[in-house]
């Protein structure tokens, strides 16, 4: 299959952070996925490459029959951790949103927020998003958008990293909404909204000291460069978040795609 080296790292540098300090900072779009998806009792829900659960956690609350997969087997432990402290049954399960070990039309809602979009082959997510979704089931993806936030510190980032390898795709291309509509409208009606999940920190020093701890790319980036090349991230990573300085702190806008589906 193509992509299983990129796939093998990204296991790896996405579970080198604790990541829960990231994902506190976008309970706002958990929020919003699940209002939209209103998962019930008894519902079979997936959510796609989870990190340490916090969607699926609030499925299960509500009831709903949880699986969730993620590729990073440290962010899995974390997630189970998490859920045998509160008491919640989640099915959760290292495995490959492009590949799915899953029964064809086995769950009424899927999620992802944040997460599907960084695999690389993306006709082959939407065909596993096609194919794992029962007739009349409904999907919410949550994508940064290529004007974000996120993207820009992607941005900032790119040059220090080694270039992908041929074919892997764009992963803020699921921020716009031709290019998913292209690949998911043959097989769901789909909505669309452009939301916003702003990041309110106190300077960009902060940021950047989370983004290391916590963010396996941005750890694992910062460990392989040499002093003078990390100090070079540090600088434009601070600076890039210090241009949205209001009222004494930073208000990063970080726009998001929301793409809202029902199978065919």
């Amino acid at each position: 299959m193509p992509f299983e080296e990129l796939k093998e790292r990204h296991a790896i540098v996405w579970g080198a952070g604790p990541y829960q300090g990231i994902t506190e900072t976008i309970t706002d779009i958990h929020a919003e996925v699940l209002d939209r998806l209103q998962p019930e009792p008894g519902q079979r829900f997936l959510d796609l490459a989870c990190g340490t659960g916090a969607v699926a956690e609030r499925a299960a609350e509500a009831g709903a029959d949880v699986v969730a997969i993620d590729l990073a087997p440290a962010l899995v432990e974390q997630a189970k951790g998490r859920a045998e402290e509160r008491g919640l049954r989640i099915d959760y399960r290292v495995g490959d949103v492009e590949a799915l070990e899953l029964a064809d039309a086995s769950f009424e809602r899927v999620a992802s927020t944040c997460g599907v979009m960084f695999a690389p082959d993306h006709a082959a997510i939407a065909r596993e998003l096609a194919r794992v979704t029962r007739p009349e089931g409904r999907i919410a993806l949550a994508c940064w958008t290529p004007e974000s936030g996120l993207a820009k510190l992607f941005d900032v980032m790119r040059p220090f990293q080694p270039t992908p390898p041929p074919g892997v795709g764009n992963q803020f291309d699921w921020g716009r909404e031709n290019y998913v509509r292209d690949l998911l409208d043959d097989d769901f009606e789909l909505e669309f909204e452009e939301l916003d999940s702003p990041l309110e920190m106190e300077s960009g020093e902060a940021v950047w000291e989370l983004w290391v701890r916590d963010y396996g790319p941005t750890k694992v980036l910062a460990g392989s460069l040499d002093d003078d090349k990390r100090e070079e991230l540090h600088r434009n990573f601070v600076e890039l978040h210090e241009r949205s300085r209001v009222n004494g702190g930073l208000r990063v806008s970080r726009t998001y795609l929301l793409t809202l589906g029902t199978r065919r």
